[in-house]
Order: structure tokens, then C-alpha cells, then sequence
């Protein structure tokens, strides 16, 4: 069983910049795939970003050159430095985990086994 806890959410207005942190208990993560979703009201649960084992980074491509994953191993957590913000990127934002190195498709939801309870991120225009 892993547990996944984020934080950092919050109000802030266009342009701004906001990091999410997502903190991982019960397995060390690094051999995992991670990631961080968002869904907005009444919309799909979107894929945002994605880190495999090997540190390989996946983004897509409304957040491409804004959104910046990082991790830190030894810390069991994860980061979504989140810069240039728009009221578009408003929504509750999720990490989850496919706890195998490789295995699922980085940027489909349901190949994710593990699930945070979300942050909400509101940017005002």
C-alpha cells in the first residue's frame, strides 16, 4: 500500500507561480512511475506530467515550458514547480503512482495504482 499526500494548492492570479508537493509513504517511490493529473469541473482528468524510474521526464503539451516535475528520492517526495499560470490551469490537481518501473502508459490515468486526494489550484484572471 502507498500513500500519497499533496499540498501547496491554492488562490493565486494570472502569471504567478505555485509549487506542488506530493509526499509518498509506504514504498520508496523511485523505482515507480509518478505523476500529476488535473481535473477540472465537470471535465476529464487530464495528464500533466510524468517521471519513470530512470528520471525520465514527460509533460503535456498545455504545460509544456511552464510546469517544471521534479523529485527527491530521499525525501519520498515530489514537486510540480508550476510557473507562468493561467486561469485555464485551474483545477484539482492529483500525483499518482504505477508502482513498476515501466510498466503502463505515463499519460493514461487508469494505468495508475495509487492516488493522492488532490490539491485545488485556482488562478484568477
Amino acid at each position: 500500500q502507498v500513500d500519497l499526500v499533496e499540498s501547496g494548492g491554492g488562490l493565486v492570479q494570472a502569471g504567478d507561480s505555485l509549487t506542488l508537493s506530493c509526499i509518498a509513504s509506504g514504498h520508496t517511490f523511485g523505482d515507480y512511475t509518478m505523476g500529476w493529473f488535473r481535473q477540472a469541473p465537470g471535465k476529464e482528468r487530464d495528464f500533466v506530467a510524468a517521471v519513470r524510474w530512470t528520471g525520465l521526464l514527460y509533460y503535456g503539451d498545455s504545460v509544456e515550458g511552464r510546469f517544471t516535475l521534479s523529485r527527491d528520492i530521499a525525501k519520498n517526495t515530489m514537486y510540480l514547480q508550476m510557473n507562468s499560470l493561467r486561469p485555464e490551469d485551474t483545477a484539482v490537481y492529483y500525483c499518482a503512482a504505477i508502482p513498476a518501473p515501466n510498466r503502463g502508459n505515463y499519460a493514461r490515468a487508469e494505468d495508475y495504482e495509487y492516488w493522492g486526494q488532490g490539491t485545488q489550484v485556482t488562478v484568477s484572471s
